[in-house]
């Protein structure tokens, strides 16, 4: 079986997949910290999703990893879409999760200015952890809240407003019918960050994409539902 590589979102962390330690039964498994963000907090940011893609395919063939499969949540799905646009012969099957085509969504709880301006008058911290909430159905009082935001606050302020900008910045839509790995699109059905929508325009637009829907859950099905997640993706990576 290919190595699989997981890309986390904004304010994420490799920490973050801790429950996914299963999917490592058969096969290498690689979670990346991206720069700013997790155990790679202290690193420059990055302000662009190209640049965190770039970035990531580095740190994969840094690890000797040619071709493998790729799962990405969130603004790391972004992330995951961009390097099957830069390196497309080197993603095999590609799992797009909790995420979208566009950087700036419609109906946007916020403008990402008044985002930036909270984050500089809050603090990083305090940033992370109120937004981490929102990622659970039942936000902090979530049994896996508290480790996740503890991640999540590792994140530096500017890694914070440059996600945002590189986020701002980034539409993918364009590209979806270009993507030619086979792709599993996965939602939860409560999520409040990234509305049906858009899930359904990842699933009708690029082609032969696969859909699962996990009820009950938010933007961290990997946390809330680790089991069923599981079960999904190693299913999905296993077929021929």
């Amino acid at each position: 079986m290919k190595p699989l590589v997981l890309v986390h979102g904004f304010m994420g962390g490799s920490g973050q997949w801790a429950w996914q330690a299963p999917l490592g039964r058969e096969r290498a498994v690689h979670a990346v910290d991206l720069p700013g963000f997790g155990e790679n907090a202290p690193m420059a940011p990055v302000s662009s999703i190209a640049g965190f893609a770039a970035w990531v395919l580095e740190e994969v063939s840094r690890l000797g990893l040619d071709r493998f499969d790729l799962l990405g949540h969130s603004m790391g799905g972004m992330i995951v879409q961009e390097m099957v646009r830069q390196a497309p012969e080197r993603v095999d099957k590609l799992v797009l999760y909790g995420t979208g085509a566009i950087g700036v969504l419609p109906g946007r709880f916020e403008p990402i200015e008044t985002s930036m301006e909270r984050a500089r008058t809050d603090g990083a911290a305090a940033t992370a952890r109120r937004i981490a909430a929102t990622w659970f159905l039942h936000k902090e009082a979530a049994a896996e809240y508290p480790a996740c935001a503890d991640i999540a606050a590792q994140s530096t302020l500017g890694a914070i407003l440059a996600g945002l900008r590189a986020m701002q910045a980034w539409s993918g839509g364009e590209h979806l019918p270009s993507i030619r790995s086979r792709t599993l699109i996965l939602w939860g059905d409560g999520d409040r960050t990234y509305p049906w929508s858009q899930t359904e325009r990842l699933w009708r637009t690029i082609p032969g994409a696969q859909l699962a829907v996990v009820p009950g859950c938010a933007h961290a099905v990997h946390l809330e539902r680790p089991e069923v997640f599981n079960l999904l993706v190693e299913e999905f990576l296993a077929r021929d």
